[in-house]
């Protein structure tokens, strides 16, 4: 469900954030929340309900060699991604 959210920002960071997200092809919207599921990675959690069946039976398939921390390598690849 998508909420209405009204944001007092500068109005040449909004023509310039305006313009990268025209580039990237993608909204402004987009781009922002985008950017706030990155700042808030590790507070969000996946709740079992909200996955598909398939995504559900896939979920641990994958092994590792190592401990790798999945939210880091996230942020990061978001970071790359969106030049944050």
């Amino acid at each position: 469900m998508n909420t209405k959210l009204t944001l007092t920002i500068e109005k040449e960071v909004i023509e310039i954030a305006k313009a990268y997200a025209k580039e990237k092809g993608q909204s402004l919207s987009e781009m922002v929340e985008n950017y706030f599921k990155l700042v808030t990675v590790s507070r969000r959690k996946i709740k079992e309900k909200q996955l598909s069946p398939k995504v559900r039976k896939l979920r641990g398939i994958i092994k590792t060699d190592g401990n790798i921390d999945y939210k880091q390598t996230l942020t990061e690849e978001l970071s790359k991604k969106y030049g944050v």
